[in-house]
């Protein structure tokens, strides 16, 4: 906060942001439960929809060829759940940048992997996800998949 560095007490601005972040804390809460607990079937479903519209990635040759490089992916698109699941819980991109986005499309570019196939990934799991919850939990997911997929873009 800036109030303390200025030596100077909260502004009215600065106490609405504070109120929404604590009264958001119970659909933040229950938003990155459901992730949680469902990582293994959003995982799952979301590689399962990539390499169905993708079946470059998985073809010999492909980046996720073969039951190694697959299960290598799989952990990519769970390592970018968890992000995602640590911003909701932050109520903030912070995390989800600053651990897991920066030098993200270079990494992959070194290692030939298709960034647009990891995007494709990232998008399904949106849906995998977001379809486990209504209205505001939906939308507040879904914010952070959306985060993610523009930064890798």
């Amino acid at each position: 906060m800036n109030a303390d560095a200025e030596a100077r007490y909260l502004s009215p601005g600065e106490l609405d942001r504070i109120k929404s972040f604590v009264t958001s804390g119970d659909r933040r809460l229950r938003v990155a439960q459901t992730l949680t607990d469902s990582r293994e079937r959003i995982v799952k479903q979301a590689g399962d929809q990539l390499f169905q519209k993708r079946p470059d990635v998985v073809s010999p040759g492909g980046n996720a060829y073969g039951e190694e490089m697959t299960a290598t992916c799989l952990r990519d698109l769970d390592y970018y759940l968890r992000l995602i699941t640590y911003g909701v819980v932050a109520g903030d991109v912070t995390p989800i940048e600053e651990i897991g986005l920066v030098g993200v499309r270079e990494m992959y570019k070194s290692l030939g992997t298709p960034v647009d196939a990891v995007v494709e990934g990232v998008r399904a799991m949106k849906n995998a996800a977001t379809g486990m919850m209504a209205g505001e939990d939906a939308a507040e997911a879904g914010s952070y998949f959306d985060y993610v997929i523009g930064a890798m873009q």
